[in-house]
């Protein structure tokens, strides 16, 4: 059994899509591959994964109520490529938005589902995650933090020359469990579908969220979003790029 995995966010790296793909990737048996659509020159080796697969997942964002139009170019060529091979995939999608309902997502799932009736292929369902840039950060974040209390750890066992201690260990626990929480139902639904995509089976249209209160996430996004439009949409990615 082969699953492909397509990374379609338009960022090069860091992007929500890519952290999902990883994720429904740990849920997968046998072969597992992820790949990266952004320009059309990825399309020719995604094709050639696509001759033996047997279930593919879409991981994309959420642009204007709709597919981003590069996903849209793919879409058309890979229509032409499922009827000229007489393949008959099946065809799963991970959508993420930034508003904090999951449900934003449902236009999307319609895109995917009109593409596969037409394309002669199986439409499974899928996952739309409401708040995905705001998971995105807290996992970014979670890294940041990570590697600051490793640094400490060393920096005070070379000053001490004790190399083992408890009182590093709660902080990163505690961090690994705000973000085990923010991910609850991500991961809950990424379980699902990945039983779901092992057994070829149909999934259908779930939807779900970060694990935040409405009235906290909308003004953290506001905020959020008001600050990196100070740095053109860099922040976390592309501080050093030409702008």
């Amino acid at each position: 059994m082969k699953t492909l995995l397509i990374n379609c966010s338009p960022k090069k790296s860091l992007s929500a899509s890519s952290y999902l793909a990883a994720l429904q990737s740990l849920f997968l048996k046998g072969d597992k591959v992820i790949k990266k659509l952004r320009l059309k020159n990825d399309y020719a080796p995604i094709f050639e994964e696509l001759k033996d697969a047997d279930s593919v997942v879409l991981c994309l964002p959420l642009y204007v109520d709709g597919v981003p139009s590069h996903v849209l170019a793919f879409l058309e060529e890979a229509e032409k490529f499922f009827l000229e091979n007489n393949l008959h995939t099946n065809l799963y999608c991970i959508a993420n938005n930034g508003f904090i309902e999951g449900r934003q997502n449902e236009p999307l799932m319609q895109v995917l589902e009109n593409f596969c009736l037409r394309a002669g292929i199986n439409w499974c369902g899928g996952v739309g995650i409401g708040g995905g840039v705001m998971l995105n950060v807290t996992r970014i974040v979670f890294a940041i933090q990570i590697v600051m209390y490793l640094t400490r750890y060393i920096i005070n066992g070379i000053q001490t020359g004790v190399f083992w201690g408890t009182g590093y260990l709660s902080p990163i626990l505690q961090n690994v469990g705000v973000l085990l929480f923010f991910n609850a139902g991500v991961l809950f639904f990424l379980i699902r579908m990945g039983i779901a995509i092992n057994n070829g089976s149909f999934f259908g249209k779930q939807y779900t969220r970060i694990m935040i209160p409405s009235f906290i996430f909308v003004p953290m996004a506001s905020v959020f979003f008001f600050v990196i439009s100070f740095f053109q949409g860099g922040l976390f990615r592309g501080w050093l790029a030409k702008k």
